[in-house]
């Protein structure tokens, strides 16, 4: 017997459960993963940082709108602080300074800082290196198995449903109502929201939706010892203005990535490792540390829609059936916000002003513009 709700979200990592939370304040809810545990794929390896300037402009609206809740959020919701401040240092080498004036312009709280207050903040980095630099007092590191987890938690406290091992096998909408089949049951409702990440397009052709051609990009890390008779865990996190790496203290060791953003088939990603190798030799040429060994690596699914904007609303073409995916790299940082306006749009409901107020535009968001 087919089981039935208001709401089926398709995907339980970070989009689908923080949406479907809000969600089931109002509704019945249902949320399906195709895994044995919810966050498996991208939600699972995030570089877990809070970077209000970094990405697209409807990313940076998102994530400083995401801001209170991450320092504040609801009582009960999280049993220690979500965010843990950590500066950023971009640095630009001399053929990246058209980026770095790019970032300058587009930026919110930043403040350029000499090459002497970078390195008073991060002791290892090379002299000659970067010709400019420029400091994100801003941003922090975010806990984000506590964030999944009180999304998770809320949901099932307002009444909400998770199913695991339930990857969608068939669906169809008859009467009005979306039959949607999994090896753990047959669910019904009027509303089935696309949360599938990387698999988001397949998804939309078992509904009979047309495909807005996905992106999923893998992006490589690297988990390597600090240098001897230092602790990092007071450094920023850095990187170049041009992308091209990046490190993060994490656990008293260092995250490094090239920044990678390699197109391939939704799978189970994995590191690259000439990537990496790659991304570790730019890291040593920016620092003086020198990495003979990597303890740890993995990869992530960062998956982007063609104009590399998140993908929020209605279907146009197809009734009942809403898009929530495309957050590439950024889709931890803005979860707060953006489902909300996710919530907010599913049921038709007014838009938060705060989203409104910094400067997101549903409009620049929807599916539809993927149609004309």
């Amino acid at each position: 017997m087919a089981q039935d709700f208001d709401i089926v979200v398709i995907g339980a990592g970070i989009a689908g459960a923080s949406a479907a939370a809000h969600l089931a304040e109002t509704r019945k809810v249902l949320v399906l993963d195709m895994e044995e545990r919810p966050g498996f794929h991208s939600t699972g390896r995030s570089a877990a940082a809070f970077e209000p300037n970094y990405g697209p402009a409807p990313i940076r609206a998102l994530t400083r709108a995401a801001r209170d809740f991450y320092e504040s959020p609801p009582p009960g919701f999280a049993s220690s602080p979500l965010v843990t401040p950590r500066e950023t240092i971009f640095l630009a080498p001399s053929d990246q300074t058209s980026a770095f004036d790019r970032l300058m312009r587009e930026q919110q709280g930043m403040r350029e800082i000499s090459l002497a207050a970078a390195r008073a903040k991060y002791p290892l980095l090379r002299d000659g290196y970067a010709v400019r630099a420029v400091l994100d007092p801003g941003t922090a590191d975010i806990d984000v198995d506590l964030l999944h987890h009180g999304y998770l938690r809320l949901l099932k406290s307002r009444g909400g449903r998770l199913a695991c091992n339930a990857g969608v096998t068939a669906c169809g909408r008859v009467d009005g109502r979306w039959s949607v089949e999994t090896p753990a049951g047959t669910y019904r409702a009027p509303v089935l929201v696309n949360a599938a990440g990387a698999w988001g397009d397949r998804v939309a052709k078992l509904a009979g939706a047309k495909p807005i051609g996905l992106q999923p990009k893998r992006r490589s890390m690297a988990v390597v010892a600090a240098p001897a008779g230092h602790d990092p865990m007071p450094w920023p996190l850095i990187g170049d203005v041009g992308e091209t790496w990046y490190s993060k203290p994490q656990s008293g060791k260092l995250l490094v990535s090239p920044a990678d953003a390699t197109l391939v088939d939704p799978h189970d990603a994995y590191a690259d490792d000439m990537l990496l190798a790659e991304g570790i030799d730019r890291f040593q040429q920016a620092t003086t540390i020198e990495v003979t060994h990597v303890e740890h690596s993995w990869g992530g699914l960062r998956s982007f829609a063609p104009d590399g904007n998140p993908v929020c609303g209605y279907d146009p073409e197809v009734d009942g059936f809403f898009w929530l995916v495309g957050q590439g790299g950024y889709g931890i940082q803005t979860a707060p916000a953006l489902s909300r306006l996710a919530a907010a749009l599913v049921a038709k409901a007014p838009v938060p002003r705060d989203i409104l107020d910094g400067g997101c535009d549903p409009a620049g968001l929807s599916p539809g513009r993927f149609h004309k």
